[in-house]
């Protein structure tokens, strides 16, 4: 029987991961939900269990239900019926298996019926289920939305809604609108308070909408009245059982076809505020944001999977000339690079994920009781290598996403170009991610001021200061010279003072930080599991000649010359 956990070793080398003892006690509170639970670890050893029987599940279902499923779902796709959404009959089997195996609601608190995980497996899972189906994930993975109703809604809120999650209810966010995409300070929905009755009602419409036909909803509309910009902006969670809402329409997309993205007509909808009036935009969307992002670089990653496996697949039985393609240099070579920028991107991914995990257990122990120094200190330290983190992860793992389903069909040949081969799917399926939770030009946006400030040349220093291995002595000696081209890039684009010209070299700095982060992370892995070596060493060549390239470019540009740029 298929298993996309136990068929993929990689992932129990990260789901081992040395923090996770401490992200372990820390979420279990020293196991003492055992008290309370019958279903709740009683130490490290029995949480680790609970976490791989889980994931063997997910696994299961993901390879034996989702996978084939998912050719089907993307021919039938989703409809409009009386103005709701009706799911492709195989995607509708998907979310039956994974809320009948009780895989809703995994990182939830085990008072609203979650099974309390660290978010580390929850992504986890999300890289399978995205490996099957990059659609699906759309509608099992947006349970960061109920993260988002613990983290900020009220404790009445929080009862009604979450164990519904818990027992399969699906979600969305409401965010963008015909005329406010990436500038969601234009939101223009309006949210106004009706005395009569002591309810928020919502008027107006949202576009572009993930899963919009779901049965909770996050929605961001204009509480303040003659408001223009984010301050005016608030959060409101909406039932669909409440009506008020109909879908106009389900957009007609390039990939990821079994995810129905709707166009949504609010007309005096009922809703209620979570949080508090104007922080919904300041405050909560960008919790939901990054949290959002990070799921699409788990999506990534998976696609990402999806795609090395039918290369390499495709490539040892596919034979030419008399013997099979993958012995050809070049097609081999291609195979080599998907392999290294998938183990690249999802190492990134659950260092990321790991850095997400302390903070937000911190955070959440802070709601119980007072921590003390250090552990403020860890939760400040963990918050903002997560905020440098998550952009990196998004915005690299999504552009290696494209990448890698660009070479697996060019490893098919004219067959990639057809629609019996999966990777046709999958290419489609990739390019919307380094597009939606913010593009890769906003992802740098975000992470830029971690160049600035010094974030990941700081982090970069304390990979350096760890023990590799004494056969990578060569590999680290290259990240060395590769750290000391990115800090002399760094010095001459910020000594310049010039803003126009900081955002236009800013991708190339981003990338060159990447590169030695995720070079540095699989040194790391490789000096726990020997199997990563070759991607280590592969990776390390291929990002020194990109920070090399990066360098030269910003040590040979003419500030005047950006003049050339700003015109077509």
């Amino acid at each position: 029987m298929a298993n996309f956990y136990t068929d993929n070793t990689d992932l129990k080398h990260h789901l081992t991961h040395p923090l996770m003892r401490k992200i372990v006690e820390l979420k279990e509170r020293n196991y003492t939900d055992a008290e309370k639970f019958d279903y709740a670890p009683l130490d490290f050893d029995d949480a680790m269990d609970s976490y791989e029987k889980v994931l063997e599940i997910a696994g299961e279902i993901s390879a034996e239900i989702v996978a084939p499923n998912a050719e089907d779902v993307d021919h039938e796709g989703p409809h409009v019926v009386d103005g709701h959404v009706v799911y492709a009959q195989g995607t509708q089997k998907n979310l039956d298996a994974l809320v009948k195996a009780g895989l809703m609601g995994i990182s939830l608190p085990r008072r609203y019926n979650g099974l309390n995980f660290s978010i580390v497996p929850y992504i986890m899972a999300a890289d399978m289920v995205s490996r099957a189906d990059a659609g699906f994930v759309n509608i099992w993975g947006l349970q960061d939305c109920a993260e988002t109703i613990y983290e900020f809604a009220d404790e009445d809120q929080k009862m009604r809604y979450l164990p519904r999650v818990c027992a399969g209810e699906t979600m969305a966010m409401d965010l963008t609108e015909p005329d406010a995409g990436s500038d969601l300070q234009a939101v223009m929905l309006k949210a106004r308070f009706n005395e009569a009755d002591g309810t928020w009602r919502l008027n107006g419409v949202k576009r572009f909408i993930t899963n919009g036909d779901g049965n909770i909803a996050l929605v961001l509309a204009r509480s303040e009245e003659g408001s223009k910009d984010g301050r005016g902006l608030s959060m409101f969670i909406y039932d669909r059982n409440d009506g008020g809402v109909t879908v106009r329409r389900i957009e007609n997309k390039m990939g990821i076809k079994g995810s129905p993205t709707c166009e949504l007509v609010f007309k005096n909808a009922k809703a209620e505020l979570c949080g508090s009036r104007k922080l919904g935009l300041i405050k909560y969307v960008m919790a939901l944001m990054n949290g959002a992002r990070l799921g699409i670089a788990a999506q990534s990653v998976g696609v990402s999977e999806a795609a090395y496996r039918e290369a390499i697949a495709y490539a040892r039985d596919r034979k030419q000339f008399g013997k099979a393609i993958i012995e050809f240099p070049a097609v081999a070579e291609m195979i080599s690079n998907i392999k290294m920028k998938l183990d690249a991107s999802r190492s990134l991914l659950y260092e990321c994920t790991r850095f997400v995990d302390m903070y937000k257990t911190y955070e959440d122990i802070a709601r119980e009781r007072t921590l003390t120094p250090e552990e403020r200190a860890e939760m400040k330290k963990y918050s903002r290598y997560a905020d440098a983190f998550t952009p990196l992860a998004k915005g690299m793992g999504s552009e290696y996403c494209n990448q890698n389903a660009y070479d697996c069909v060019q490893v098919h040949g004219g067959s990639g170009f057809m629609k019996d081969y999966a990777c046709e799917r999958i290419y489609r399926d990739a390019r919307i991610t380094s597009i939606y939770e913010g593009t890769t030009q906003l992802q740098v946006v975000a992470a830029i001021r971690h160049v600035t400030t010094g974030t990941y040349l700081n982090k970069i220093e304390e990979y350096n200061a760890e023990t590799y291995a004494p056969q990578f002595d060569a590999l680290k000696a290259k990240l060395v010279a590769m750290t000391e081209l990115y800090r002399a890039a760094v010095a001459s684009v910020t000594e310049s003072h010039n803003t126009e010209y900081l955002d236009f070299q800013a991708r190339r700095l981003v990338e060159m930080a990447g590169h030695i982060i995720m070079g540095y992370l699989l040194l790391g892995d490789a000096t726990r599991n020997d199997s990563f070596a070759k991607s280590a060493a592969n990776y390390i060549r291929f990002g020194e000649a990109e920070v090399k390239k990066h360098s030269e470019y910003i040590a040979n540009f003419d500030i005047e010359s950006l003049a050339d740029y700003r015109q077509a």
